[in-house]
This record gives C-alpha cells, structure tokens and sequence, in this order.
C-alpha cells in the first residue's frame, strides 16, 4: 500500500505570541504623572480613587473588573431571559506615573516598573489637553516627549534585567554546549534582544521565530508588552475632533510603532457623562459627540490575545474567555476540568445563525449546527455545548 498522505492542517502549529499563556490577564495604564491615567481608570470601573494635582497621586496600584461590551451577549441574555448572565471581564491597573531616570530609582522607581511587570499589556496615556490647573511634570505638554521618556525607561529596564539573566545561562551554555539546546537558544535570543534594546527597538516590535518567542517568553520583557495608544484630549477638542497634536501622534506612531492601535479620547467628557447618567444620552446627541470607553474596552481585551465562546440556555448565558487558538477540549475545561478530561465532541453553531433563525431547533434544522473533534479550534463568539464523558477517559 502507498504511504499515507499527510494531512497538512493536522500538522498545522499555531503561532506564539510574545507574553504569559493563560485568560487571568491584565492590562497596566501607563503614563508620566498628570497626564489623565486616575481619571481614565475611575470612569472605566466607575469607581473613586485619587486624581489630584501632583505627581504620584497614585503610588500602589489600584485594580479593577471592567464589563466587556459585546451587543451578541446582551442579545443572548434578552433572548433567553436567564437569571445567570455571566460577560466577559478586563483586568484592568491604574499604575503610578513614571518619570525620566525610573529605571535608576527616580520617582517610584523600580516599585513602578515591577507594577507594569505584572501587566500583559500596556494602555500608554498620552495627554494632548492644555489644562492651566493640572500641571505637567516637564513643565509643558508634549505626548511624544512623554511616550519616548516611558519606553526608554523601559528598555534600560530590559537591558539591566538581561545582562543577568545572560551571565547565567552563560554559564550553562559554556559548561554544556549543544548538549542543551534549549539553553543555548534562550542564550542566542537573549543576546539578540539585548543587543535590539541597546538600539532603541522595543522587543515586541522585532520579528522572532516561535523557538525565539518561546525563550523570551521565560523572561516576560516590558518591552514585550502589547500597546494601545491612549490620546487624552479636552472636551472641547475631542467633540470638534480637533487638535494640533493628533496629526504629530499619527505620523510618530507610524514611524515608530506602524500598525499600533491609537485611540483619542477626553477623560474630561467621560467623567462629565459618568457624573449625570440622566442627561448623558442627550449631551452627547446634542454636542454630535459619544463616548469612546467601549471602543478602548474591547481593544485592550483583544490585545491580550484573549476572547471567548458562550454557553446559553434559560438557565444562564456566559461568556468564557479564553486565549487565540484555543482547542476545544481546552475550551471545555474552562467550564469544568472534567469536561476536558472526558471531552467526546463539541456541538457548535454561530450567534448570527441563531440570532436570523431564532431558536436551536432552526438553526439545526438548517443545517447550520456542527460537530467538532478535539483538533477544533474554537473561533470568538462560537455558541458550544459540550460532550463528554469521564468514566471513559479515566478507562484510557
């Protein structure tokens, strides 16, 4: 009998993305001080935290749940009218604000750069508002000057921390040599890093291969970091959709970080609506203006490579996140972990298929309902139901 064929898309490997595996994800705000980052944080959670007049308002870092907005799970749960509705959520730190010399101790120094280590991606706060009562940390605005002081800080940050972490896998390189080529990659992609740093490239900028990707995701860089471009205008400019920076921004970006997300806003305009919900509607009717807060959600949650698939019934209707390229029996165990030990099959079919059709029974009825294996890659939006048995998986 001839060979069999190879089946390509059974030998098909996703690929990896720099930054921690896993859906319990966060996003940092970041930004020099007085640029707008506890007033952006209070509005995105609704909470009250500190947004005074002087550097470091903020020193520890505050934390909160942010509501995914998605029209598909507020259409599933008025569908269903359960008593459960779970939405997916944003983890989002509002951390202190940083200034030039951090990486060597000035300001909060290392305590800050080790807050933005414990963030997955980054929201860069860049404020083009000229605001006589809120001062600026340099005397003056200038975003640019600000974005390039932040991620200096940050690859003189990378640079020190890689120095080390080369000595030593040096030393095991050295000792074994090709024997330990996983030492021995991590050595060749971290000199490669280093040397990328010392040239004013960020890491997550640079093109790796998924051994390279692999190394420095040992390592979780700063400079790793996905970034989302925050312009935080006055009122006044962000509803005439006018100032003399956006232009500046937008060519520095391209520039710089081409393809990078760079969203304007005004902190101003949502704490205003935040602060009369009654009259919110209206003001922005009248004033041709909206808030641009789901916009900056739902960026920041993808940037984290995360999304997510739902399960619905009357029961409860629930968005469970998981990452990009995420397997079926993966998915399932983020239900029940016994759902993926014992994971037969998975029943799929689409919101926009249930949404025209209206019930399960039609969208079955045309066709339109699937059965996956295990190989399945679950795609974002995906409508599941599960199969599986466990006293079976433990017999294998």
């Amino acid at each position: 009998m001839p060979p069999k064929k190879k089946d390509d898309k059974a030998e098909e490997v996703s690929p990896l993305y720099l930054g921690r595996f896993g859906t319990s994800l966060k996003i940092g705000i970041v930004g020099v001080p007085n640029v707008g980052k506890s007033t952006f944080f209070n509005v995105l959670c609704k909470q009250s935290i500190p947004a005074e007049n002087f550097p470091f308002c903020t020193i520890n870092p505050n934390e909160s749940r942010v509501e995914v907005p998605d029209e598909r799970f507020t259409w599933l749960c008025d569908h269903f009218q359960p008593p459960s509705k779970v939405p997916a959520f944003l983890s989002v730190v509002d951390i202190a604000g940083l200034v030039r010399g951090a990486s060597e101790g000035e300001g909060l120094g290392n305590a800050f750069l080790s807050h933005i280590s414990g963030c997955d991606a980054i929201f860069s706060m860049m404020r083009v508002f000229d605001d006589p009562d809120v001062t600026h940390v340099d005397g003056d605005v200038d975003p640019i000057r600000d974005t390039e002081t932040i991620f200096h800080e940050l690859r003189l940050k990378d640079i020190e921390y890689l120095t080390g972490a080369i000595e030593k896998v040096a030393k095991v390189v050295a000792r074994l040599g090709d024997k330990d080529k996983v030492a021995k990659n991590e050595y060749e992609t971290m000199k490669k890093a280093k040397e990328l740093l010392e040239e004013g490239k960020d890491v997550r900028k640079c093109k790796w291969s998924n051994k390279e990707i692999e190394a420095l995701n040992k390592h979780l860089l700063l400079t790793s970091k996905p970034v989302i471009y925050l312009i935080n205008m006055g009122e006044k400019e962000y509803i005439k959709k006018k100032s003399k920076w956006l232009l500046k921004i937008k060519q520095y970006l391209d520039e710089q970080d081409p393809g990078a997300s760079m969203i304007p806003f005004s902190g101003a305009l949502e704490q205003k609506l935040l602060d009369d919900p009654d009259n919110a509607k209206s003001y922005c009717e009248e004033n041709k203006t909206q808030s641009n807060l789901q916009k900056i959600i739902v960026t920041g949650f993808k940037a984290l490579g995360l999304m997510y698939f739902f399960t619905v019934g009357t029961d409860e209707v629930r968005a469970w996140t998981i990452q990009r390229h995420t397997k079926a029996p993966v998915a399932a165990g983020k239900i029940h972990t016994d759902m993926e030990r014992g994971f037969i099959k998975a029943e799929v079919y689409k919101y926009d298929d249930l949404r025209e059709l209206n019930t399960e029974a039609n969208v079955k009825a045309a066709g339109k309902y699937r059965m996956e294996g295990k190989n399945y890659e679950v795609l974002d939006g995906d409508i599941i139901n599960i199969k599986f048995n466990v006293t079976d998986a433990k017999k294998k």
